[in-house]
């Protein structure tokens, strides 16, 4: 009965935790159009995106880290992150087959003092396409969040 407990308050303190953390989804648009989510981790965040990135229907997930805070403006939060990932897809143009790849991304960020989050990051993927070659791709992008 303890061990029950015990999990049932551990599976609370996380849900609770995890509900705490501010988050942000929406689009990012540059090289290709994808979906964007962002889930804050204390002052770094995840971010993952799903849509096409150059020249693949790609799935990627980056761990930024937050690099600097500048007090630039007097309302609203600037940020600038960058972190290393991983991506898998397949061809879409150009190119067929399934690919995974390396992923990094470098970028500066605007959250307003009302819930919107304007962003412009750069995004290298180093990867195999399964049966056919090693690819590099390059990618900015703009990003528009709504942040709750």
């Amino acid at each position: 009965m303890k061990k029950i407990i015990l999990i049932a308050a551990l599976t609370l303190g996380v849900a609770f935790a995890a509900a705490a953390q501010p988050r942000a989804i929406g689009a990012r648009m540059g090289w290709g159009f994808e979906a964007s989510y962002q889930h804050t981790l204390g002052q770094d965040f995840i971010e993952a995106d799903l849509g096409l990135f150059t020249t693949f229907l790609n799935a990627a997930a980056v761990y930024n880290f937050m690099i600097a805070q500048p007090n630039w403006t007097d309302r609203g939060e600037w940020g600038f992150y960058a972190g290393p990932g991983a991506a898998l897809g397949i061809g879409m143009i150009n190119s067929s087959g399934f690919n995974l790849a390396a992923a990094g991304q470098v970028g500066l960020e605007y959250t307003f003092w009302f819930p919107l989050q304007l962003s412009f990051d750069v995004r290298a993927q180093l990867g195999y396409i399964f049966g056919q070659a090693f690819y590099l791709g390059i990618g900015p992008a703009l990003s528009v969040r709504y942040r709750f």
